[in-house]
Order: structure tokens, then C-alpha cells, then sequence
């Protein structure tokens, strides 16, 4: 559970009992500074001299706003839109192309006013009806860490639940999932875990849990029926890559083997970078040793009409061949949704 440094109470956020809620559990914590906004100034209420510093103080507070413009972003390919309950991450991953989007302070934003985001959310999927709509909760979050006291997961969750055609769909690295087992999700929300190696999770994912407790609420999840997958990404390329994934699957076929026989899903994605997250990742982890050296790369322009740095093609036909022919051994009824 991220417990925050500072947390900042924006301009008319009290107004909802969702934002009352936090207020009254951490108000009376001396340990936490709790600052009410009477203005839509906040960023001075981030303290760091330096981009690193601000980074690390921003990552330690929580804001709770008010989500006033309900146009969802799409979100393709996993899903048809962002659903916007939460932006940000308490996680200091390295690599994360968060770092590039969420501005010198990053940090963690929860929006109290769910019910004009579902009402919005309602009037997506009646658009496309007959269809079904598809709804992404963390494609600029990760919204596990706050749910204890934002409760987001849960009403979306319950949302989602009574709806015929929509469907909604999150990933985490954190295991904090106990209060979703009970909920009546009705197979309508997909709960995805991203995990790694030891290796890559101790060297660059800071403040995440382990890839053991990951597993293990995946396998909760599971157990309480949610369709359940597994985000493996990035996949370094590194002295023994294969034995650590390897491992990895193999621990991970085990645990599923003596729980629930659901199928499950796989997303691979291989290690990428862009000039620009290069640049600030070194900023904000001056000592990191993310393989990031361009002679080493591919230069591969994307669908959002910027360049990034791959791994060369023969690199990544070792990936695929590699995670394809594990994956189908040892998870007999799996999907591999994509690898890329």
C-alpha cells in the first residue's frame, strides 16, 4: 500500500466523500502533510532542487483532483479506451516511458468524482453498441497501491460487473488484491500481473513487490475467477536471459498447476527506449545501468510518429522463439496475446 509523503486536497476535491475518506484516514497522521488547495497551484507544494530529487518527492505524493475533462484517451492495441480513475505510480522503475510523460514531479493523482467517469464510460460503450468496449485502468498507473483508500479498482470492478458490453482490464506489479476476491465481477474484468526476473526486478524496479508476491496474487485472483494474465515486460537481454526466464515460467507453471485450471494469458514485450526517455532516465538515475546504447539498437519508427531504439531483428527472433516455445510447453491451455 503507498502510504504518501504529502498528500494535496486540489481546489473542490472535499466536496466528494471519496476525498473525505482519505482525508480522514491519513488526517490525523503527523507523519504526512496534508495541503488544501485554494488555487489550481500544486507543483510548489513539490519540494527538489534538482530533477532527480523532484522525481523522488513526487513520487511520494498523492494528489486527489477532479477529473474535469471526460474525453477519454484511446488506448489501442490492448484496449478501446483509457479509463481515468488514477495517473501515476508510487513504483520507480527505471525504464518506465512514464518518466517522459508525467512531467518533472510525477506524482500519484486519484479522481474522486468515479461517478461522472462511469456515467462517461456508459455513454462509450452505448456508442458502440452492439459491439463490446474495452476499458484499460493503467495505461498511465498503477492503481493497486492506492486502492485500500481510493476504493477505484472496486467500483470500477462492480461497474463493469453489471455491464453487458463493457469490459475493463488492469495490470500491476504490486499484490495488494484482497479487497477485489469477493467483488461480483461476473468475468468482466481481466486482472494482468507484469513480472520479471529477480534480476531485472531488484536492479530496476524500484519499490515494487517481489515477483513471488506477484504470483501469489495472481493466483488469488485466479482462484476468485477474474481472467487472469501475465505481462512479461520488458524482457532484458543479458548473461543467462534464458535460464532467469526460464526459471521464471517454470516457477510460475508450478504455482498455477496447484491452483485453478483457468487459462491464461501472456504479453511479451522486449526492452525499448527513445532518445528522449534515454536523456531523462539518466537524469533521474544518474548510476543506471539499463542497457541503453544505441550502436547496440535498431532504430524502429512507431505508430505515434516517433522513433525508438529495439533490439537488432535477430535478437528478437531469439525472444520470440524462445518465450514462444516455453510459454506453449509448460502452459498447456495459455494464449500469447502478442510478442514483441
Amino acid at each position: 500500500m503507498f502510504i504518501p509523503k504529502r498528500i494535496i486536497f486540489e481546489k473542490d476535491s472535499l466536496e466528494y466523500d471519496a476525498a473525505k475518506e482519505i482525508l480522514d484516514r491519513f488526517g490525523g497522521n503527523n507523519n504526512i502533510e496534508i495541503v488544501k488547495l485554494t488555487s489550481n497551484k500544486m507543483k510548489q507544494y513539490i519540494p527538489g532542487s534538482d530533477l532527480s530529487s523532484q522525481y523522488r518527492e513526487g513520487k511520494k505524493t498523492l494528489v486527489v483532483g477532479v477529473k474535469r475533462g471526460l474525453v477519454f484517451q484511446t488506448c489501442k492495441p490492448s484496449a478501446h479506451y483509457q479509463l481515468p480513475l488514477i495517473s501515476g505510480c508510487m513504483g520507480q522503475c527505471e525504464y518506465c516511458y512514464l518518466n517522459t510523460m508525467l512531467g518533472d514531479k510525477p506524482f500519484v493523482k486519484a479522481y474522486v468524482n468515479t461517478d461522472d467517469i462511469f456515467n462517461q464510460a456508459e455513454k462509450y460503450i452505448n456508442e458502440r453498441l452492439p459491439e463490446k468496449t474495452v476499458f484499460e485502468g493503467s495505461a498511465t498507473s498503477d492503481p493497486v497501491p492506492v486502492e485500500p483508500y481510493t476504493h477505484s479498482l472496486q467500483k470500477a470492478i462492480t461497474f463493469f460487473g453489471k455491464s453487458e458490453k463493457g469490459k475493463f482490464r488492469f495490470v500491476t506489479k504490486y499484490n495488494d488484491v484482497d479487497s477485489l476476491l469477493k467483488l461480483n465481477h461476473n468475468g468482466h474484468t481481466e486482472i494482468r500481473f507484469s513480472i520479471n526476473t529477480p534480476y531485472v526486478i531488484d536492479k530496476y524496479e524500484h519499490y515494487t513487490a517481489s515477483v513471488d508476491k506477484r504470483t501469489e496474487a495472481s493466483i488469488k485472483v485466479s482462484e476468485a475467477g477474474y481472467p487472469t494474465g501475465y505481462l512479461i515486460a520488458p524482457v532484458f537481454i543479458y548473461n543467462n536471459w534464458r535460464e532467469d526466464y526460464h526459471v521464471l515460467l517454470q516457477d510460475l507453471s508450478n504455482k498455477l498447476k496447484e491452483g485453478p485450471k483457468a487459462p491464461v494469458s501472456f504479453e511479451i514485450i522486449s526492452h525499448r527506449y527513445t532518445t528522449t526517455a534515454k536523456n531523462r532516465i539518466l537524469k533521474v538515475f544518474p548510476e543506471s545501468t539499463l542497457p541503453m546504447n544505441d550502436e547496440n539498437r535498431k532504430y524502429k519508427y512507431g505508430q505515434f510518429g516517433y522513433g525508438k531504439y529495439v533490439y537488432p531483428k535477430e535478437a528478437l527472433d531469439e525472444i520470440n522463439e524462445f518465450f514462444d516455445k516455453e510459454i506453449k510447453e509448460l502452459f498447456i491451455d495459455s494464449e500469447i496475446k502478442y510478442i514483441i
